[in-house]
């Protein structure tokens, strides 16, 4: 089958896909979006964290032609999103204020076709690094992904709307502290700049 949806603001098509095929699959292997990793398989682990339709999803519980005509970001998409928030005054997504037509009138302009433009990180990617948050890298897109889409929600998250949030993403490298320090920092920049 044909499988036609939105993936970082860009038209996509992949060709040939089976009923099984996954969208993990399509991203990494037909897109050349290396950036959500293949982990467990299964919806354990979060790193293949993708937002569908503004909602973080396992990437690798959803069919490929699940995603017919919606909206794919991926981390390789996170500097373009977080740009189009800024832009327009709210998030992404439509739940704070902007529908999701708009939304997805926006177009992300990469320079390479995959990644933000010229090494541009989005906050949560900026304060994941400034805060030490960044291990072995695996985990990373998944809990930069949920952690961007907690930071569209709640501006001023509680811890435990932190630790809420990022549930679904198992890092095997920290005891989360640091992840926790830059989704705080993320948050405190956020409400700086407001």
């Amino acid at each position: 089958m044909r499988v036609n949806f939105t993936v970082n603001g860009r038209q996509q098509e992949a060709d040939d896909v089976w009923e099984g095929e996954s969208l993990l699959y399509v991203l990494r292997e037909r897109m050349g979006l290396p950036g959500s990793k293949n982990a467990c398989e299964q919806g354990e682990c979060g790193s293949c964290t993708v937002r569908l339709d503004g909602v973080p999803v396992c990437s690798c519980l959803v069919a490929a032609g699940q995603v017919e005509g919606r909206e794919v970001v991926t981390v390789e998409g996170l500097a373009d999103y977080a740009t189009q928030r800024a832009e327009h005054g709210g998030c992404a997504t439509g739940a704070c204020g902007t529908s999701l037509d708009t939304a997805k009138g926006w177009e992300a302009k990469p320079t390479d076709g995959q990644a933000g433009g010229q090494g541009q990180l989005s906050p949560i990617q900026q304060a994941f690094i400034d805060a030490g948050a960044v291990q072995c890298g695996f985990c990373t897109p998944g809990l930069l992904v949920a952690a961007d889409e907690l930071l569209e929600r709640n501006a001023e998250p509680s811890d435990a709307d932190i630790r809420e949030a990022l549930s679904g993403n198992l890092c095997r490298c920290t005891g989360y502290e640091k992840i926790l320090d830059a989704v705080r920092l993320a948050a405190a920049r956020q409400e700086e700049a407001v």
